[in-house]
Parts: C-alpha cells; sequence; structure tokens
C-alpha cells in the first residue's frame, strides 16, 4: 500500500505538460529537507495519510480521464514498491506519466524496467541555496532520455552560475529537456533571463510555476 496525501485534478504548473490538465498524485515522505521547500505538509506528519494500492491509484487515474498523470511527494521513488505502480502506469497507452523527483535517487533502475516516452522523469538537481547539494546522485545527469527534463530551482546568482557549469559540463541541453525555475522570493526572474542572454542558453526553457498565480501559494490540491 501507498501512502497519498493528495490525489486530485488541476492544469501542471510547470514543466513539458504546463498549462495542461494533468491528474496528481502526491505521496508523503521525503529523504531531503530543502530550504525553500514549499511542500512541508507532505512530509512534516501535518498531512492525513490514505493508504492506496496500486490498482486503485490507476483506478482513480482511470476514472478522471485526464492522460496526463504527474506523481510527486514527497518523495515518489523512496516509495516502497513503487515500481510496481510505474509499471501499471508505463503499459497504459493512453496515459503519458511524470514523475517528479528530487534529484537523489538513482533513476537508472526505474529506466531499465520501463523505458518509453510514456513514463518521463523531471528530475531536480538541488543547489547549494537548497542545502542537499551533496545529495544529488550525479549518475542522473548522464542517463536521461530526450523525453525526460532536468529542473534546477534557483536561488541565488550562486545556484545560477552552479546550474550553467552542469548543463555546459554534462551537456545536458543535448541529452534532455533542460528548466531553469526561480525561487521568486529569493531572487529575481530577470537576472536569469539576462544570463540565459549573456550565456547564450539556447535550449534553456525559463518557467514560472503557473499554479502559484492563480490560486494562493499556500492553497493544497489546485
Amino acid at each position: 500500500m501507498f501512502n497519498v496525501i493528495e490525489k486530485f485534478v488541476s492544469i501542471d504548473g510547470e514543466g513539458p505538460n504546463a498549462g495542461q490538465l494533468a491528474v496528481f498524485i502526491r505521496f508523503s515522505h521525503c529523504n531531503l529537507r530543502c530550504s525553500w521547500c514549499d511542500t512541508h505538509y507532505s512530509w512534516d506528519g501535518s498531512s492525513q495519510v490514505t493508504p492506496m494500492s496500486a490498482q486503485e491509484i490507476y483506478d482513480y487515474i482511470k476514472e478522471t480521464k485526464v492522460v496526463n498523470v504527474t506523481i510527486t511527494g514527497g518523495e515518489p521513488l523512496i516509495q516502497p514498491n513503487i515500481e510496481q505502480l510505474l509499471h501499471l502506469l508505463a503499459q497504459d497507452e493512453k496515459l503519458v506519466t511524470r514523475i517528479e523527483t528530487n534529484g537523489s535517487v538513482n533513476i537508472v533502475p526505474f529506466k531499465a524496467q520501463n523505458k518509453t516516452p510514456k513514463l518521463q522523469f523531471i528530475v531536480d538537481y538541488k543547489l547549494p541555496g537548497s542545502k542537499m547539494n551533496s545529495k544529488m546522485c550525479l549518475e542522473n545527469l548522464v542517463r536521461m532520455d530526450s523525453w525526460d527534463a532536468y529542473k534546477f530551482v534557483i536561488a541565488s546568482v550562486d545556484d545560477l552560475q552552479a546550474s550553467i557549469n552542469l548543463i555546459k559540463d554534462y551537456d545536458l541541453i543535448n541529452r534532455c529537456i533542460v528548466y531553469f525555475s526561480p525561487v521568486v522570493e529569493q531572487i529575481a526572474p530577470q537576472l536569469i533571463v539576462e544570463a540565459m542572454k549573456e550565456q547564450n542558453l539556447n535550449g534553456v526553457r525559463f518557467q514560472l510555476q503557473l499554479h502559484k498565480y492563480i490560486w494562493p501559494k499556500e492553497m493544497r490540491g489546485v
């Protein structure tokens, strides 16, 4: 059984599916404690947990009639037996599933079991401002497929420079989709765009979290 704290339909606020309808499954528990975390409720014990089996989660997703699926948390890839759910979703030709993972877990074993564009990994890289930089799995940087995405959440100028170095060192633009996502309370988005222009970062996509402009940032289930 999986510990689910939220399941709902909304628009996807970021990533390859931004602006489209998606059905969200949010799991409890996370192995990181990022300084700018905006989902404390997924791991701090304040949320009610609903135990659900892989089949029950799949049935709920199908009942919504929404074809884009976002698996998030917390950290989805530390959930016991998560590969059962991922395999179930990957077998459905009508669904496109995106797994939002925090970058600390090696994605290779999960990709080996289900290597298909129907199952996409949206991988964070925790930069120095997160205080979790040392927890990153570097192997993920060279194991991405073209349909996967790396997301750099940027909270400072130092974070910005670190992300630019990583993109160049690992040739990420030619490996996968790449996003810059600002912590808007800590860095002006304009600084990131100016750096993209100065560094000629063709292929990097700047994004803001759409849902935080539609609903209050503290609101859940949206």
